[in-house]
């Protein structure tokens, strides 16, 4: 069971929690920072806020997204950073996303020692190609799968299944000797990741992400409630000072 965190508390909460892993995802860019997509996410984003995941976390998995531009070039490009985030961050495993156009990179970083998480389906780095953010068409079924396939054959140690039709996502699952780690791709999978902030209800519902908490909420509540006795004169009160 894989969920994402940022930073090093919320990654520690994580934890505790019982996350198995957790993915330092390039969803920082738009969730953390405020940006449009995550393809704003860059390497020096990716090692900040990894290496303070790594350090909140004690026994979880951590794996990090490597940004959009950081392994598309060339498999040598691609490793050199990939050896940067693990080195600088002390990560376990790093994530790519894309099918079969990607895998020789895959097994180039593999190769080195370093492991590695597939993605493909709905793959936000490339959003840009798609009209809005739709699930993958089950027209593209046989695709999808000849993507996972390559991605095993290259050495990943699972595939993160995303947006993928629910019987899609099982025929993949049933056809792989890895795990798929499936986020709004049924039940079938043999993990589920989501992004941490969606599960806690700060910002906009998903359909694939069901909102266990609504902490947004409380946090304006909460905040609202300090301005008001800030204005008001209630806080500080005599007990929260020094004599």
């Amino acid at each position: 069971m894989c969920l994402t965190a940022y930073d090093a508390p919320t990654a520690g909460l994580v934890e505790r929690a019982g996350v198995d892993m957790v993915l330092v995802g390039d969803s920082a860019a738009n969730v953390v920072l405020g940006f449009a997509d995550t393809r704003q996410a860059t390497l020096e984003t990716m090692i900040h806020h990894a290496s303070a995941v790594v350090r909140g976390t004690a026994t979880a998995h951590v794996c990090v997204d490597m940004p959009f531009g950081s392994f598309q070039i060339c498999a040598e490009d691609a490793r050199r950073s990939v050896l940067r985030v693990v080195r600088e961050t002390g990560c376990q495993s790093v994530k790519l996303e894309g099918g079969r156009p990607i895998a020789a990179t895959a097994r180039a970083i593999v190769d080195i020692g370093i492991p590695v998480l597939g993605h493909v389906g709905y793959t936000p780095q490339s959003v840009s190609l798609r009209p809005s953010r739709e699930p993958v068409a089950e027209e593209r079924a046989r695709e999808l799968e000849a993507d996972a396939v390559a991605l095993e054959e290259a050495g990943c140690y699972g595939v993160v299944l995303e947006m993928v039709p629910r019987g899609v996502a099982g025929a993949i699952s049933e056809r792989l000797h890895i795990p798929t780690i499936g986020i709004g791709s049924g039940p079938l999978c043999d993990g589920q990741v989501l992004v941490l902030h969606d599960i806690l209800g700060i910002g906009p519902s998903l359909r694939h992400a069901k909102r266990y908490a609504e902490v947004g909420a409380e946090i304006e509540r909460a905040v609202r409630r300090y301005a008001g006795e800030v204005r008001g004169g209630d806080f500080p009160s005599e007990e929260h000072g020094f004599g």
